[in-house]
Parts: structure tokens; C-alpha cells; sequence
């Protein structure tokens, strides 16, 4: 997992409003417009695959044993794999199944996640007790292990890699929610929520969770990236999409067989994989610069 923000909110914010701070932070740092358009173009490919592959075939590629193993050339720019299919287009239509993944692995994750948090860094006592108990028994494993073991007990499969993820993605989300809360708590506006008579609870969802989202943000982005990487992994080890699903990490896995002498079958998926993770980074670097308070421009 990648690091975990506290960001403490700020009375009086006198920098340039967000728009403008991005598009001058962008304009400062290569790396990061680089990022933001490697993202546009895995969802571009996401949205628009089928109709931008070249060959898409059924979803996963045609098969043509005519022109199987072919170098990339221009007609078939990533070469074919040892079932004639298109690689190029298998890349595209992979980029599908993977923001899928990362997006419903992290949704979900925020979802279960940061209530929890929230609940548990505001309430205190028990009920802190009891939430992050249960938290750090799911934090005591590495999070792929952890995921491994579940789809090996579920059987392998999409649906229950994305399940095993999301299993073992929530609790650091309760984790950063629960330290913001804590100090969220004892800030003066919450004091004010509480004389005024709101609930407990229309404090924790109205007024913790959203001074809030600037950390949850930042670490989403690169979580995405991160859960790319790690549902590719178990695609690799055989627990994750099944063939013929052109998923990036299943490519590689059946591509590792001809590396030596049909190298492109397994590189270019791989580096759709590089590139993509990469750019998450990147991109979730920015918005912390951004969206931190402490952070001068």
C-alpha cells in the first residue's frame, strides 16, 4: 500500500483557487501532465474500445491461426499471440477490465471504509476499540497474500479477485478516515455542530467525512494504480480473469511461454500495465500538492 495523508483543514485558504493552481502545477512538472495523459488515454481506450481495436472480435480479439506469431508490423502494430489475434487490440480492450477492477476495488473499498473510520475517530471509547480491533486483524496480513487466500477459498475468477481485493483494500481506508477524524473532532466547527444539537451522526457524514476527501482523494488515485497492479498479479498466478479475458495480466502470464522468441506477446501488455500504474502515481502526487493545505506554491 502506498503511504496514508493527514491533512488538517484550514480557516482562511488565501492561494489561487484550484483551477488555476493545477493548471500552473501541471505546466511546472512534466511528470504530471505526462500522467494525466497516459490516464486519458487508458479511458478513452476503456470507454471506446470496441469500436477503436482493430480487430476486437468477440471482446477478446479474432482468432486467425493464418497469422499467428506475427512481428508487430504495421498492419498488427503489437504483433499477434499464438492464436493469430491482435495484440494491439487486446491491449485496448484490456484497459476496459482493468480501470473496472481498480474503480469498483476502491469505490468499494472507500465506501466501507471511511464510514467506519469516521465513526470510529469521532466516537472514540468502544466503539473506536471495536472498529479498529477488526481493522488491524485484516491489516496484520500484506494485502495481495490476503487476497490470494480468499480466491483460492472462492475459486478463481474475476468477480471473486475483485471481491478478495476489496476485502483487503477497506481497512486502510478506515485506517486514514479514523485519523482525520480524531482530529477533526476537536476542531471549532464540530465544537459548534454539537451545541447547535446535530446528531452524532449528521456531524460524522455532513461535516468529518467531507473535510475529509482531500487525503481519501489523493490516496484513491494511487490506489487505482495500485489495485491495477495487484489484480494483474493474480491474473498471473491463475486467480484472476480467466482466458480468453484480455486482461493485461493474464496476457502476460500467457505470453511469458514464447518471451524468448515472440517477445512482444507478453511486453506490450506489460507495459500497458508500467505505464498505466505510473501515471496514477503521478497524477495522485499532483493532487496532493494541490489539494494539501500546507503545500506552497
Amino acid at each position: 500500500m502506498a503511504a496514508t495523508y493527514t491533512q488538517l483543514p484550514t480557516t482562511v485558504d488565501e492561494r489561487p483557487g484550484f483551477g488555476r493552481r493545477a493548471v500552473r502545477a501541471i505546466r511546472k512538472d512534466w511528470l504530471a501532465l505526462f500522467g494525466l495523459v497516459v490516464i486519458a488515454i487508458v479511458v478513452i481506450a476503456a470507454v471506446l474500445g470496441p469500436w477503436l481495436a482493430p480487430d476486437p472480435g468477440p471482446g477478446s480479439g479474432t482468432i486467425d491461426m493464418d497469422r499467428r506469431l506475427q512481428a508487430p508490423s504495421v498492419e498488427h502494430p503489437f504483433g499477434t499471440d499464438w492464436l493469430g489475434r491482435d495484440v494491439f487490440s487486446r491491449v485496448i480492450l484490456g484497459a476496459r477490465i482493468a480501470l473496472q477492477v481498480s474503480l469498483g476495488v476502491v469505490g468499494l473499498a472507500i465506501l466501507i471504509g471511511v464510514p467506519l473510520g469516521a465513526v470510529a475517530g469521532y466516537r472514540r471509547g468502544r466503539v473506536d476499540g471495536v472498529i479498529m480491533r477488526i481493522t488491524d486483524l485484516f491489516l496484520a496480513f500484506p494485502p495481495l497474500l490476503l487476497a490470494m487466500a480468499i480466491v483460492a477459498a472462492l475459486g478463481p475468477g474475476l468477480q471473486n479477485a475483485t471481491l478478495a481485493l476489496v476485502i483487503s483494500w477497506w481497512p486502510w481506508y478506515t485506517r486514514i478516515a479514523r485519523g482525520l477524524a480524531v482530529t477533526l473532532r476537536e476542531w471549532p466547527f464540530v465544537d459548534a455542530a454539537r451545541a447547535m444539537g446535530i446528531r452524532d451522526s449528521a456531524i460524522v457524514f455532513k461535516h468529518i467525512i467531507p473535510n475529509s476527501v482531500g487525503p481519501i482523494v489523493v490516496q484513491a488515485t494511487i490506489d487505482i494504480g495500485t489495485v491495477i497492479l495487484a489484480a494483474g498479479g493474480l491474473a498471473f498466478i491463475g486467480l484472476g480473469a480467466r482466458p480468453p479475458a484480455p486482461d493485461w495480466g493474464l496476457m502476460v502470464a500467457q505470453g511469458r511461454e514464447f518471451i524468448l522468441d515472440e517477445w512482444w506477446i507478453a511486453t506490450f501488455p506489460g507495459l500497458a500495465i508500467f505505464f498505466t500504474v505510473l501515471a496514477f502515481n503521478l497524477v495522485g502526487d499532483l493532487l496532493l500538492r494541490l489539494l494539501d493545505p500546507r503545500q506552497e506554491d
